[in-house]
């Protein structure tokens, strides 16, 4: 097969690529989301994100197990010299996904209103059937993802992901401002800003393609191997996608039972009419993008480490595998707990920063949503760490545990009037602590090799409390030197906070051999960075 070299990518230089492209997705999403949720206002944004919730059902089921598998099994094959096999696995995996696609995208766009009434929401149904043509965008540029990442070329998918933002953010902002200015109803303005996705995905996909076409053509080879048939190869893709499909549409079914219960509840249970309910499910979806944050820059290292676990159980290094999986998860954690603690810190002043008109109740709830997005990131990295290592269907026994207890904790506590919306978080967090403690069970039994959850919790967690304090410090100290407590002088605030927290943690995490000297040389650049901080 004539294809594209990685260039020497290994595993974290792969996560080290997608976190770039990650970090401009989140700037672009920020002037997306946010802008959006002030012209919107709260009532639009919870139209925007009950639809989102669906859609987001839909592509899960669709992507979320088979690209997965589509990478796990070319990298098997890649690694085991067998270029055939590898070309047929890509064939029956694009032809599934388009299959799916299509089924998935047309529920969705004729069953909008149905889809609808089930979220206790009937004016998103407009939302849902806008956004049905990106199911089966998305689908089929998932198969050439799929592809090059299974080849452990992260570039293509990064460069697609920042494309289909890039035209999302235009085409969604604009037709928002129009509808908006044109003084249109609510569903109208909100069906406008998702279109932006439906664009975005047609970006990616035409990305995709022709980069496929470009650096990854099937050729004849002179001792060809003799794949395995169509429907051998089908069912080993089912066999691995199932499971981590199924799981991954247990936690977008989440989002969507969250939304309907927490509607339900709040007005049948608490006693909210249905216009206060929206406002506050639409505040918490507000703080629910910026609990997403610190999960995005960990799923780069969770697409990274698939096809590297892949290859070293191929080649029958446990040890190998292991060592992967634990570094990975240690990483992580040193990456998602200063996250987690900053937005719980410094909760408030963030919601009043980016959301002027929002509900009072949305700094409390990104406090408690900052809290969960920690297990949140275990949780990502652990179901990965079990998918790679041959072990995903003990994932979806995680996640289907932790959905009971979401649904239960939302039923009961959201019905209490004094607590109402804060049940959701507080739902969420018992949900991932859940899903954490069963996944590590299941490490422990699935991979071959010690890992030293000493090194994945403590060296972090110490890092990472002192950086908390320092910023509550620093935050609260500046607000009572300024001359005022406006908008302006909390991003002074916050932005001196920030500023001086983040080296305290990267200090505090070399000091404390965090992250070590052998991690950096991972990354690109990683062994002159890690010389120049001295780290050992």
């Amino acid at each position: 097969m004539a294809k594209e070299s990685s260039k020497g990518q290994n595993y974290l230089h792969g996560a080290a690529i997608m976190t770039v492209g990650v970090i401009l997705m989140k700037i672009l999403g920020a002037i997306y989301k946010i802008p959006l949720g002030n012209m919107l206002g709260d009532d639009g944004y919870a139209l925007f994100l009950s639809a989102y919730y669906v859609y987001s059902v839909f592509l899960t089921l669709a992507t979320a197990g088979f690209p997965v598998a589509l990478s796990r099994m070319v990298s098997a094959a890649h690694t085991q010299g067998r270029p055939m096999q590898e070309r047929r696995i890509y064939k029956v995996a694009w032809a599934t996904f388009f299959v799916l696609g299509i089924i998935c995208a047309a529920v969705m766009f004729l069953f909008p209103d149905w889809l609808a009434g089930l979220l206790h929401n009937p004016d998103t149904a407009l939302c849902i059937k806008v956004l049905s043509p990106a199911v089966l965008l998305c689908c089929i540029a998932s198969a050439y993802r799929g592809l090059t990442q299974g080849y452990g070329n992260m570039i293509p998918t990064t460069v697609s992901q920042v494309l289909d933002v890039v035209a999302k953010v235009a085409t969604g902002l604009i037709l928002a401002w129009y509808f908006v200015k044109e003084g249109s109803q609510l569903s109208v303005s909100s069906a406008g800003a998702i279109f932006g996705v439906t664009a975005g995905s047609l970006a990616a996909l035409v990305y995709m393609m022709l980069y496929k076409a470009r650096n990854y053509r099937f050729e004849v080879v002179a001792e060809p191997d003799i794949p395995d048939s169509r429907g051998e190869i089908f069912k080993e893709l089912v066999r691995i996608g199932i499971p981590i499909a199924l799981g991954s549409v247990v936690l977008a079914l989440l989002n969507m039972i969250d939304s309907g219960l927490c509607m339900a509840r709040l007005q049948d249970a608490a006693g909210y009419s249905y216009h206060d309910a929206k406002t506050l499910y639409g505040v918490y979806g507000k703080a629910q993008t910026l609990f997403n944050l610190p999960a995005a820059f960990i799923t780069p290292l969770t697409v990274s480490i698939v096809p590297a676990i892949a290859a070293e159980i191929v080649r029958r290094n446990n040890k190998g595998a292991a060592k992967i999986s634990e570094d990975s998860l240690r990483i992580s954690m040193a990456l998602a707990l200063p996250m987690g603690v900053g937005l719980a810190v410094l909760s408030a002043p963030i919601m009043k920063v980016l959301y002027t008109n929002a509900h009072e109740a949305g700094g409390m709830l990104l406090c408690l949503l900052g809290i969960a997005s920690v297990f949140v990131c275990f949780s990502l990295m652990s179901t990965a760490v079990l998918q790679a290592s041959g072990s995903e269907k003990l994932t979806v026994y995680s996640i289907i545990a932790g959905g009971v207890v979401k649904i239960l904790v939302n039923w009961f506590v959201v019905a209490i009037p004094e607590v109402n919306i804060y049940g959701a978080p507080i739902g969420t967090i018992c949900c991932y602590i859940t899903m954490c403690v069963m996944n590590l069970i299941f490490i422990r039994r699935s991979i071959k090799a010690p890992i030293s959850m000493k090194n994945v919790f403590i060296r972090p967690l110490l890092p990472t409390l002192i950086m908390g304090a320092v910023a509550y410090v620093i935050y609260n100290g500046a607000m009572m030197v300024l001359p005022g407590d406006g908008r302006l002088y909390m991003i002074v605030g916050m932005g001196a906070a920030i500023a001086v927290a983040v080296i305290v943690y990267a200090v505090a995490v070399i000091k404390l051999r965090a992250i070590t000297a052998e991690d950096m040389t991972l990354i690109p650049k990683g062994e002159k960075i890690a010389k120049l901080l001295k780290m050992k």
